[in-house]
């Protein structure tokens, strides 16, 4: 029996097992029966290796037809069509696309005709949207007054140039999404007790958020003389730890959420390298991880 480590901080999300496939959600998306959602992580699947076992990515290296019974699993465990799934395509940016009926299977049954696009959002029942990780943090987004929903992939990047910000307006714009009635949720991702950054990054949050914010967001690394002689020969002598959770709950408060609509995960991903990837944790030697969300047919 593996062990979970939750964090002390955050709201509990729910453990689920389904058919040997152990995945996770959100309870107060329980409250919404017109959702369909769930985090996976790597229980269940049939990869092997550094990939065991359920790695949810066809650019990693995998024998593509593991991959595909491993989406197979997790689409039958959650309780979705494997095919109705349509895939981001990340690459740290804030772009968020609308996908409708004519979207689905796109990057796992076709090829996808866009790039770039680290956030999706839809209000067409049975869209499921499908976003990857392993470290980074998953942002989701419900508006159950309009009946649309939103999923976005936020990096350290995503996160200073405020792609939540950026997934409300698009909701806002499209569906007539008012803030304060979404029901948002800050998934399965590196802690702060995890994530270590130089300079550069925090250079970037301090432009991104206001020195006020600033205590909460990051902290100075406390480092040995030997430790603080090494950063210096890398050219980069201070470390921070740096609170991507709260770094995106404040994008959210500041887009105009309400504080008590917005879960923030329990679970760090490089804390739980048995039951997560992690790029952390493996240095780079890991699979990928899958969030999804989609409205019921």
């Amino acid at each position: 029996m593996m062990h979970l480590l939750r964090k002390k901080y955050g709201n509990h999300l729910q453990e689920n097992t389904r058919n040997g496939v152990l995945y996770f959600t959100v309870p107060a998306y329980d409250e919404l029966p017109f959702l369909v959602h769930g985090f996976s992580s790597r229980i269940g699947g049939v990869s092997e290796h550094e990939l065991s076992e359920m790695n949810l990515s066809f650019t990693r290296g995998d024998d593509p037809e593991r991959v595909k019974e491993n989406f197979h699993r997790i689409a039958a465990a959650i309780g979705f069509p494997y095919e109705r799934m349509v895939f981001s395509y990340q690459t740290h940016t804030t772009n968020v696309r609308e996908v409708t009926e004519k979207d689905c299977g796109k990057g796992y049954l076709r090829e996808r005709d866009y790039k770039d696009v680290d956030g999706l959002v839809t209000n067409v029942p049975g869209v499921v949207l499908t976003t990857f990780y392993a470290d980074c943090v998953p942002l989701f987004f419900v508006d159950p007054v309009h009946k649309a929903i939103g999923l976005s992939h936020s990096g350290w990047r995503g996160t200073v140039n405020d792609i939540a910000g950026a997934t409300v307006e698009k909701m806002k714009k499209l569906y007539e999404t008012h803030p304060s009635d979404l029901v948002a949720a800050i998934g399965p991702s590196i802690c702060q007790d995890c994530y270590e950054v130089g300079e550069d990054v925090i250079r970037q949050v301090r432009e991104g958020f206001p020195e006020t914010l600033w205590p909460v967001l990051f902290t100075k690394k406390e480092t040995t003389k030997p430790e603080r002689h090494i950063n210096e020969l890398a050219g980069d002598a201070q470390k921070y730890q740096l609170n991507l959770w709260e770094c995106c709950r404040q994008n959210m408060l500041r887009a105009g959420l309400r504080p008590e609509h917005i879960t923030v995960t329990d679970l760090c991903t490089c804390c739980n390298p048995e039951i997560f990837f992690s790029h952390r944790a493996s240095h780079g030697k890991r699979g990928n991880l899958a969030g999804f969300l989609a409205l019921k047919e």
